[in-house]
């Protein structure tokens, strides 16, 4: 069972529109994928048709309700959720009194069969707190959304900061999936080269895969259908199908590189 959280505090750059389409061509590969969203502005959970406000992830945080009870079936054969509720945006003062707050959604998650889940997709909201600590706490790699846009690159660098606070002091085992440049405007001269600072910076760690920009994948959280189901010949279907195979193939290197580790 592999834990991704998919982040970044900067507004408007696809994080929502990653986790919802990477989890659906996870899937489309019959891959079982539980979402998590802790975003309180629960876009993912609208987009995906969870509606029961009695099973949000704001309980992961703020009752001892069994984290299975809070899962929802959505439209996507293989793809389950835990949704966002607005009530997240509170979590800190309930939590207040709490011991380890930053660990709270991984002691949840221990509770979750590993069997039962291919991959677990995390949404964050576009902030750095404790929401956003208690996914990379709970994650194995973490995908970071980046628009091609000269503000990016800031909002990249505080990111990078809070991804090395937390792999020393919380999580060790936290690894960069990878950045994933998203609606790149292939035409524009400045999107090329906002892709090749990234590069120049991240090296290796910046994905194959590219999000071009696609009208139509902007139209499809209105009819709260991801992209494959609403427009599956798009050029935004292909691009996230290609994605899906990228994040597979990697977690494959993982595997082989931890087992030459082992082995040693």
């Amino acid at each position: 069972m592999r834990v991704i959280s998919v982040a970044n505090q900067k507004g408007g750059c696809a994080k929502t529109t990653t986790a919802v389409n990477l989890a659906a061509s996870l899937a489309e590969t019959k891959k079982r994928v539980l979402l998590i969203d802790l975003d309180p502005q629960a876009n993912a959970s609208q987009w995906l048709g969870a509606s029961n406000p009695a099973k949000t992830s704001f309980s992961i945080f703020s009752s001892k309700i069994p984290i299975q009870d809070l899962i929802q079936p959505t439209q996507v054969t293989d793809i389950n959720i835990i949704s966002g509720h607005q009530d997240l945006a509170s979590v800190e003062k309930v939590v207040a009194n709490e011991l380890g707050v930053d660990f709270l959604l991984k002691r949840r998650l221990r509770d979750l069969n590993p069997k039962d889940w291919d991959f677990i997709i995390i949404d964050t909201p576009p902030t750095l707190g404790l929401l956003t600590v208690n996914a990379l706490t709970s994650s194995g790699e973490l995908l970071i959304p980046v628009t091609t846009h000269i503000m990016t690159l800031t909002g990249v660098a505080q990111l990078i900061n809070k991804y090395n606070e937390i792999k020393e002091v919380l999580n060790p085992d936290l690894e960069i999936l990878g950045f994933l440049p998203s609606r790149v405007d292939t035409r524009t001269k400045h999107s090329k080269e906002i892709l090749q600072s990234l590069i120049d910076r991240f090296g290796n760690k910046v994905l194959k895969s590219v999000i071009r920009e696609n009208i139509r994948l902007a139209e499809a959280p209105s009819f709260n259908e991801n992209i494959l189901i609403y427009d599956g010949q798009s050029g935004a279907a292909k691009d996230y199908r290609e994605l899906a195979q990228e994040v597979i193939q990697l977690g494959k290197s993982y595997a082989k590189i931890k087992k030459i580790d082992h082995s040693e």
